[in-house]
């Protein structure tokens, strides 16, 4: 029997289905009793792999309710499909026509189905990701307030910045208290806190945005974040080596811990200040840094030991 495969495009109040190789189409409510159905109806198929593009949190219930009746599911960057669907010259966009390319995307690049986080590690991914915009908002009106000469401004930013402070502190005390009361979340990060240039807050984000730290290898783990170095080749022309795609938060994670790391923690400053010596740019260096700090990571949460000093 011929395997399926399900593409879904995922709106605020509906869902666009599309099999292959049989070519159905149909749409269903975004709601409990309409996913419900979809899911026993999707079962009935037995897919080879459905597929949903990672829409801003609509598609979470989704996910979720599919990957609770066992079915193999994909969430993927919404750039991969466009960029997908441009190669095959799809240009129209419809949502019918978006399921279709979701399901090709699936049936010809086949990507890994992989468990969800469960609920708990949602809530703290969210937790995470809500400190990081209130960062984001406090730098950005410190750097207005730079430019301030008016002190009814001036005391305008500050009343802000005291709130956004007071709330930036909450939340950091719900942090502590969320990790620190998982057994298995505490054991993490203080293996994490062991390498030095990862701190609190760099090891919770990870925990939070890279639940599989620890069960996949070296060049699937950094595949996963970004940090695959790709080629950049034509004919007798070598280009630079480029990396792209992944998780952009939990790379700009790696990248704040790798310029710590650099000049603190003293296995990867030997390696940093060797690849400059080698000639190596500075940023170039630094990302080989955030790579070999992934893969030190990686392997510490892989054997649950703490970081050895070479």
């Amino acid at each position: 029997m011929e395997q399926s495969y399900v593409g879904i495009d995922v709106a605020k109040d509906r869902l666009d289905v599309h099999v292959l190789p049989s070519g159905d189409s149909f749409a269903v409510a975004r709601d409990g009793e309409a996913v419900e159905a979809l899911a026993e109806r999707l079962r009935g198929l037995g897919p080879r792999l459905i597929v949903l593009e990672a829409t801003g949190g609509f598609e979470v219930t989704v996910a979720a309710a599919l990957c609770a009746s066992g079915l193999p599911l994909a969430v993927v960057n919404p750039r991969q499909i466009r960029d997908f669907a441009r190669a095959l010259g799809l240009l129209a966009k419809t949502d019918a026509l978006d399921a279709r390319a979701i399901a090709l995307f699936a049936q010809r690049v086949q990507p890994e189905a992989r468990p969800l986080a469960d609920e708990a590690t949602r809530a703290l991914g969210d937790l995470v990701a809500r400190r990081r915009q209130i960062v984001a908002m406090m730098t950005a009106e410190r750097n207005r307030r730079s430019r301030l000469t008016s002190r009814r401004m001036l005391k305008s930013v500050d009343r802000l910045l005291a709130a956004l402070q007071k709330e930036l502190s909450a939340l950091e005390r719900e942090l502590d208290d969320t990790v620190r009361g998982s057994p298995a979340w505490r054991e993490a990060e203080d293996l994490l806190n062991s390498v030095p240039g990862i701190g609190d807050i760099t090891a919770r984000s990870l925990i939070a945005e890279l639940p599989e730290l620890g069960t996949l290898d070296r060049k699937k783990i950094a595949a996963l974040v970004g940090l695959a170095p790709f080629n950049r080749d034509s004919g007798t022309l070598r280009g630079k080596r480029t990396i792209w795609g992944g998780r952009a938060s939990v790379r700009a994670t790696l990248y704040m811990a790798a310029l710590v790391a650099s000049r603190h923690n003293p296995t990867l400053k030997r390696f940093y200040q060797r690849l400059l010596l080698d000639g190596k740019p500075k940023k170039l260096a630094l990302v080989a840094v955030m790579r070999k700090l992934l893969t030190i990571l990686n392997a510490i949460i892989r054997d649950r030991t703490p970081w050895l000093a070479a």
